[in-house]
């Protein structure tokens, strides 16, 4: 089942997840722990040095393709359900992270998973795709050194995802996925082809592959490593590696960042939105200043903190000087927000402004993917 034993956490690739305690998910899942390979990456992104990604499969053979130049891959993907918000932009860092150390780069755009698990036609997803690749360019993304798809497209994805079936049974779905339509379990094959994609002969066969994902999504990569492994003699498949980011809390202080509770900003909101959330968002400050200044605020729990731990904050000296000043009760919440606000507001005109040339760029992948 998809769903972890522990009453506080649940793991759902489909549905609500939200995880209190990470550590237990290594022995619960067989996740490795990502601290022992740190001092092994000669260029560690934001996520790796700030423990943001906790976890991995098999990333040791990605690890070894990067330094010593093998051919190595990284494939990630968005469904379009919407404009790109704070959990997007972790994974789009980390596949551009990936891209800039030599991955040979797949960028899939799900709208088949859109139509099943949210009901949303292809065509409304292709103008939602073309909104969020221009965002991937923005961000930094190569399109001349990626490839891009979408899912109801790539022929070559729909074959493997009839293939990958043949050995599966209804039992095996409902171990790994729970119960569930059987159209979302056809989604789940189509995903396993996605991840297994860049190893057929056409994009230059077996290799390491790496998938980052938020631990959520690690149903998907247990189940396609165990199907690499059944097809491994017929297509030579390595099983596909994967490294697991932390889920942000959503700013009414929620586990995670949802849809439903509308409990984040996009790069997209206008800066009265933005500056609105934050202003308003739920942090580990005290009930006084007073108190504040006495006992210190708890950064640990205040999403606020959270979002330039992720994203917004560069320097990790900055982090921990920020860290300090909340834990010492030096800066009250009300400055913190109005530091954020600044730093956050000046990332997004930037990259709107980056966004707004790439939209053709942008067109011009999806209608021809």
């Amino acid at each position: 089942m998809t769903v972890v034993s522990r009453k506080e956490d649940s793991i759902d690739p489909f549905g609500t997840s939200s995880v209190e305690d990470y550590e237990h998910l290594y022995k619960e899942f067989g996740i490795e722990p990502f601290g022992p390979l740190l001092s092994k990456v000669s260029k560690p992104s934001l996520y790796m040095r700030r423990g943001i990604v906790f976890g991995h499969r098999d990333f040791s053979r990605v690890l070894d393709a990067m330094q010593s130049h093998k051919k190595f891959a990284v494939l990630s993907g968005i469904k379009p359900t919407g404009e790109f918000h704070l959990g997007t932009l972790m994974t789009a860092k980390e596949i551009i992270y990936f891209q800039k150390h030599g991955a040979q780069t797949f960028y899939c755009v799900a709208d088949l998973e859109a139509y099943e698990d949210n009901k949303i036609s292809l065509d409304r997803s292709e103008e939602t795709a073309i909104d969020n690749i221009a965002d991937m360019f923005a961000l930094g993304l190569d399109p001349k050194k990626t490839y891009i798809y979408r899912q109801s497209r790539e022929n070559r994805v729909k074959d493997l995802a009839i293939l990958l079936g043949r050995p599966v049974t209804l039992a095996t779905m409902k171990a790994v996925y729970g119960e569930r339509r059987i159209g979302l379990y056809l989604s789940a094959l189509i995903q396993a082809g996605d991840i297994l994609l860049p190893q057929l002969e056409d994009f230059g066969g077996p290799k390491p592959t790496v998938v980052p994902v938020g631990i959520d999504q690690d149903p998907h990569l247990r189940f396609t490593r165990d199907l690499s492994q059944a097809f491994k003699r017929k297509y030579g498949f390595v099983p596909p590696s994967s490294t697991y980011h932390k889920l942000i809390k959503g700013l009414d202080g929620s586990p995670k960042m949802s849809k439903r509770l509308r409990n984040y900003f996009t790069l997209h909101d206008k800066t009265e939105t933005i500056t609105n959330k934050v202003s308003n968002a739920f942090t580990g400050g005290r009930n006084s200043i007073r108190e504040q200044r006495e006992l210190g605020g708890v950064p640990e729990i205040c999403p606020v903190y959270e979002i330039c731990l992720f994203h917004f904050v560069e320097s990790d000296d900055a982090i921990r000087k920020t860290y300090d000043a909340c834990k010492t009760g030096k800066i009250l919440c009300g400055e913190h927000k109005e530091q954020v606000i600044d730093c956050v507001l000046k990332f997004v005109k930037e990259h709107k402004r980056r966004k707004r040339k790439l939209l053709e760029k942008a067109k011009a992948a999806i209608r021809t993917s």
